[in-house]
């Protein structure tokens, strides 16, 4: 595949003649350091002396994904996209993004809010009992006896996850928000399930919209009725109902 020949070539200053041999190859070769073509005899880096021999290029750095840590005090969690409080302007993690569940600084902004949240659950209670609680008890066996059969209704009618052992399931007779196609739905739910869990399963049974997701949109909430209390929702569901004041 090689032969080598004397050949000769004449400068342009005619000068003496020059002797050179004169290697054919087939194939080139090219450098992967400098790029340049080269016979067999000459195609490694060492033989043609490459200028790239001795650089090392940098690997580009791969991209790192910037973590965010919650503000909230003990709390050692973090996200990969950050989750401002509108309020404080704090990043939280997802548990604590809410203000009552930050503690948040500004909070005071939102209690006539809540104060209007609070009548405006009295008054969806009220419309749709009938007034039925400002009547009065009509006698310790005859309202035992009707809390009975009203419990043995919910249970007929309720909705929820029915793969629930029903040692495990609590009944609740759900007042849905103004608008809604229905007033009230009968659903079962976990006992160790989260407030926030509730909400979004309750939301899924009766079809409302849920961005409870989005920071800057209406939030759907499980209040207590005799307060009007917004619940927290990193709360156990069994917390609540276990505490002396729930009904």
């Amino acid at each position: 595949n090689k032969q080598t020949n004397k050949t000769t070539s004449k400068s342009d200053t005619n000068q003496d003649l020059l002797y050179f041999p004169l290697i054919l190859d087939f194939l080139p070769f090219v450098c992967d350091g400098c790029s340049g073509i080269f016979c067999l005899e000459h195609r490694s880096k060492d033989s043609h002396g490459c200028s790239e021999v001795n650089v090392v290029k940098e690997r580009p750095k791969t991209d790192e994904h910037k973590s965010y840590s919650c503000s909230f005090k003990g709390c050692t969690d973090v996200e990969l996209v950050a989750v401002i409080c509108p309020y404080c302007e704090k990043n939280f993690c997802l548990r604590h993004r809410h203000q009552s569940d930050h503690d948040c600084e500004k909070l005071e902004v939102a209690k006539p809010r809540m104060a209007a949240t609070q009548k405006l659950v009295r008054d969806i209670v009220d419309a749709k009992t009938g007034g039925a609680a400002s009547k009065g008890r009509k006698g310790a066996k005859s309202s035992g006896t009707a809390a009975k059969v009203a419990l043995m209704k919910l249970k007929m009618h309720a909705d929820g996850d029915k793969s629930l052992p029903q040692t495990e399931r609590t009944y609740f007779q759900v007042y849905l928000p103004k608008g809604s196609k229905e007033k009230s739905k009968a659903m079962f739910f976990c006992l160790r399930w989260s407030i926030g869990k509730v909400v979004d399963f309750a939301a899924s049974l009766a079809n409302l919209r849920n961005e409870n997701n989005k920071l800057t949109a209406k939030k759907l909430r499980l209040c207590h009725v005799p307060s009007g209390e917004a619940l927290p929702l990193d709360h156990t569901l069994e917390r609540w109902i276990t505490k002396e004041e729930c009904p």
